[in-house]
């Protein structure tokens, strides 16, 4: 199922405006540069914001997202048409051969279903080149931020946001379920412009790193890294696997 934040075409549609900082992105783009990466597959694209970022540095990109109405919002902005835009998980991805693979802002969490866990890394593995490498983030579930997102309240989450050629959203969030691995909650959104009221549920897999590390060799992956999120430190594990060249 797609989170309707991501597949409602009127909260797509408003997404960057409600999620603007992506200095999140700054590591991955770092680590573009330090592995000289000619060409990339972002899964779980979104918007598109990684992608076309990679594409304005000269990399010849692939996005992929289940959710049509995100790529609908990537492929119309500018310099959407220099990515190769595609509708659908990792299971549905035609022959390619890049340099990397990447799931940023926490995709990989959102990937909760065991068996859509495994077509990911199976089909981030079939796109690599022998020597590519896949890097993606997740919580460190040692930090239990479940913890903290328990006192979410409308009260304390409340934001009121200004989208250009919309009007005011308002936003709110509510922890619903904490059923470990899985962490649920739910997003509240009101368009001032007409009164519409959307929610979006949200479910979360906290994997150990033990047990992402398991995945990635079972799939063929040599883990080369666990690095630290810049700007979350102590917060996130980032994973860098390569594709064994044998």
């Amino acid at each position: 199922m797609v989170d309707a934040l991501f597949g409602h075409p009127r909260l797509a549609a408003v997404y960057d405006a409600l999620d603007s900082d992506r200095s999140d992105l700054d590591a991955y783009l770092a680590m573009a540069e330090e592995f000289g990466v000619g060409s990339a597959l972002d899964i779980g694209c979104g918007t598109g914001v990684f992608a076309l970022l990679l594409a304005e540095r000269g990399v010849h990109v692939t996005g992929i997202d289940p959710a049509r109405a995100s790529v609908d919002v990537a492929r119309g902005k500018p310099g959407g048409e220099k990515v190769r835009w595609l509708d659908g998980d990792a299971g549905d991805l035609p022959p390619l051969q890049v340099d990397l693979v990447t799931m940023t802002g926490n995709a990989a969490q959102a990937i909760s279903e065991p068996q859509a866990w495994c077509t990911t890394l199976r089909g981030a593995y079939e796109a690599l080149r022998p020597g590519g490498r896949l890097v993606f983030e997740t919580r460190n579930p040692a930090r239990r931020v479940w913890e903290e997102w328990a006192r979410w309240t409308r009260e304390s989450t409340y934001r009121v946001t200004d989208v250009p050629g919309v009007d005011r959203v308002e936003t709110w969030s509510e922890l619903t379920d904490v059923s470990l691995p899985l962490v649920s909650f739910r997003g509240t959104y009101v368009f001032a412009a007409d009164g519409v009221v959307l929610t979006s549920e949200s479910t979360l897999r906290f994997r150990e790193r033990a047990e992402v590390e398991r995945d990635l060799h079972e799939y063929g992956f040599v883990v080369e890294d666990v690095r630290d999120a810049p700007d979350r430190p102590g917060r996130e594990l980032v994973f860098v696997a390569r594709r064994d060249t044998a």
